[in-house]
């Protein structure tokens, strides 16, 4: 059974979002500023990939790290649990990455 309440629909939805998954894998080689994440996020507006950080960070998986200097200097990493979802993100992605061209070909067949 998959309850409408349980608490896992909440994680689930902020995990698996297309840019939540990206920041994610991103995150995964290690520590990254904001520049650095919207480069490799390609296509991720700022306010979206603020969006998702602050989700993240809520829910444990990213941790931010803000240096009072000037200019400011904002790190963003994965915390422990963020780390154990990456190792299950990571094949899940290698698959995808494998399959893509396949199954959009095939769809755009149909």
């Amino acid at each position: 059974m998959l309850p409408a309440a349980c608490p896992s629909r909440t994680v689930l939805d902020h995990v698996t979002s297309k840019w939540g998954v990206l920041v994610i894998i991103a995150l995964s080689d290690g520590t990254h500023r904001w520049s650095a994440l919207r480069r490799v996020v390609q296509g991720v507006s700022e306010k979206m990939l603020a969006q998702t950080l602050r989700t993240l960070e809520a829910d444990g998986l990213v941790h931010r790290e803000a240096r009072p200097v000037v200019p400011p200097h904002v790190e963003y990493r994965l915390t422990e649990r963020g780390r154990g979802l990456a190792e299950h993100l990571l094949p899940l992605m290698g698959w995808i990455a494998q399959n893509a061209d396949d199954i959009v070909a095939e769809a755009a067949t149909r």
